[in-house]
């Protein structure tokens, strides 16, 4: 540990000095500019100002000739995830149809393009700037839609309505893209201490966000598995019976306000309501013990149209449970908040 002492500089203002060997390793000289931010804890972090000529990060992925396609999703995912701006795939022979489409449909969803392609080489490039990303503004966004796809998919519960299903399923890659955009912005800022700064988000701040990013998705995830479901049982010219028809009505109501009002509680640090979020859950299970057993209505034999229901009882409480884990998280961070202050 280095021990500088602080100095005068005229009467009001002090000042340490910086090593030698800091300097050389940021490319740093007299009249260049740094940036001090105080931490959470009262400390102070120096920081190089953000250069232009920063180092671009590229990354060579050899590709096996008979790699499986999620292999490649998988490789490609990870990369974006962090902060890779270059990627070169390179196959031994040549890439295959299956997997060139595979490649293709990822790189849609991850703000990506081709800059270059042969038959066994693709060149890509990421589109992002995360200096110019809002995460609390990504956040709501991706919020926004999974609530749409909520809304409706508790309405098609209601109507046989098969068009607004289908576009229920549909936006649930929009929802993905915008959570790998988030993702990849916060694990970049938690490794360049200078992005970091830009965005104003400390590592507890990218933790949280990052945790809440991924319970969206999840609930995104179980939306879709209901309306699924639904496509299903419509698709086969099956009913829900009334009485269940009601419950899980009743049900994915609850769990949808609970949702909305936990993710808006979280962006506004509003921690008054989140105890009301949490104790839906008890609500919901009420709900569900009066259609407990499950009963069979009409063919007994019928086991699609029952696990078809079981899907959309079980996906309903999962969201629940994934939205008490929002509201949590709330008022965890609300809480370090006072800490900080006090």
């Amino acid at each position: 540990m280095d021990h500088r002492k602080i100095m005068a500089l005229g009467q009001s203002s002090r000042a340490i000095t910086l090593p030698k060997e800091w300097l050389r390793h940021n490319r740093l000289s007299q009249g260049d500019t740094v940036v001090v931010r105080v931490q959470q804890d009262g400390s102070l972090v120096v920081l190089p100002a953000a250069k232009a000529e920063d180092k671009v990060k590229k990354i060579h992925l050899e590709i096996g000739v008979d790699e499986d396609n999620e292999s490649i999703v998988r490789k490609l995912i990870g990369t974006y995830l962090d902060g890779y701006t270059l990627i070169t795939l390179k196959s031994d022979k040549i890439f295959t149809a299956s997997q060139q489409k595979a490649i293709r449909d990822i790189i849609r969803r991850l703000y990506m393009m081709v800059i270059e392609s042969e038959s066994n080489r693709i060149d890509l490039e990421t589109l992002v700037d995360e200096t110019k990303v809002s995460v609390p503004s990504c956040v709501e966004r991706m919020h926004m839609m999974t609530y749409s796809m909520f809304r409706d998919t508790i309405q098609a519960i209601r109507d046989r309505d098969e068009s607004l299903v289908l576009s229920v399923v549909s936006l649930e890659e929009d929802v993905d893209q915008m959570m790998y955009l988030v993702v990849r912005t916060l694990r970049s800022a938690v490794s360049n201490p200078v992005l970091s700064n830009q965005l104003d988000l400390d590592p507890l701040d990218c933790l949280d966000y990052q945790t809440l990013v991924h319970r969206i998705e999840r609930v995104a995830d179980h939306v879709t598995n209901i309306a699924s479901s639904i496509l299903a049982l419509y698709r086969a010219e099956k009913i829900i019976p009334d009485k269940l028809k009601r419950v899980l009505s009743d049900a994915a109501d609850i769990a949808f306000y609970s949702y909305d009002h936990a993710v808006h509680c979280f962006l506004r640090m509003d921690v008054g309501p989140t105890n009301e979020v949490i104790d839906a859950q008890d609500i919901i299970r009420d709900l569900y013990s009066e259609i407990t057993p499950l009963p069979i209505h009409g063919d007994t034999n019928d086991v699609s149209t029952l696990t078809h229901i079981v899907t959309i009882r079980e996906n309903i409480m999962r969201i629940s449970n994934l939205t008490a884990d929002i509201a949590e998280l709330t008022i965890d961070r609300a809480y370090q908040t006072i800490q900080e202050e006090a």
